[in-house]
């Protein structure tokens, strides 16, 4: 299974666990421009700018664009995001959803377009975007969530639901103190935030039980990770009839 994603430091957080987490099931490869918005994106498109890192595990393999990434690879699976700023914000995503899923779907039409949703800020944040939910975490999770519901329901998109899952892990007592699943205020922590991540998207990708992944990422706590797969799990794994 071939995966791109056209994203930003998000992407590469939510990415950076994808292949061991699959035990290399998944083909998965980044494209990342720290803090790029749909807006950017589609302007790089327009210009055929070389000027993405081409990722695999969150390290970059060369530079690109998205119009030759596009051919790199019978991708079955191609995610697009809004920049976590405007994420909630559903002025900032219009022309430039419509034009980037336009263009994606005459080069790729036989690749499913998906769209990551991803996570709210931690509380205290100090990212200068946090303001258009007046540094309100819960007012800007529930933004993100409407937002991206309306416009994949408007484009036929199913949702990678990493701001739900980031969002539950939250409420574990686990992260209740001096532990946090974002490193800096909306990055996710190196360990536990970006593998929590993966196994959403493994979960939604492949259908199956998160659970059941045996990998950990070093000097992690076992116990946690069997919570972290178990809010994986509830969020993409359905049982078949």
């Amino acid at each position: 299974m071939n995966i791109l994603c056209i994203g930003n430091s998000f992407s590469q957080d939510a990415t950076r666990y994808l292949h061991q987490i699959s035990d290399e099931e998944l083909y998965v490869r980044n494209l990342y421009i720290g803090g790029c918005s749909l807006e950017t994106h589609w302007n790089n498109i327009v210009e055929a700018n070389e000027i993405y890192e081409y990722q695999k595990n969150g390290r970059m393999r060369s530079m690109t664009s998205i119009n030759k990434a596009l051919t790199k690879k019978k991708w079955d699976y191609i995610t697009i995001q809004q920049v976590s700023h405007d994420s909630g914000m559903p002025h900032t995503y219009e022309p430039f959803l419509t034009n980037i899923l336009n263009y994606i779907r005459e080069k790729c039409p036989k690749t499913e377009i998906v769209f990551h949703r991803t996570w709210a800020y931690d509380d205290n944040s100090t990212h200068g975007g946090f303001v258009n939910y007046d540094n309100d975490r819960k007012k800007m999770f529930d933004a993100i969530t409407q937002t991206t519901n309306h416009f994949a329901e408007a484009h036929n998109l199913r949702i990678i639901p990493n701001g739900e899952a980031i969002e539950m892990a939250r409420e574990l007592s686990e992260f209740q103190g001096e532990l946090n699943i974002n490193r800096d205020g909306f990055h996710l922590s190196l360990d536990y935030g970006r593998y929590l991540a993966g196994l959403t998207m493994f979960g939604f990708f492949t259908g199956k039980d998160a659970t059941l992944v045996t990998y950990e990422p070093e000097e992690t706590d076992p116990q946690i990770n069997k919570k972290l797969k178990e809010i994986a799990k509830k969020l993409t794994f359905k049982e078949q009839v």
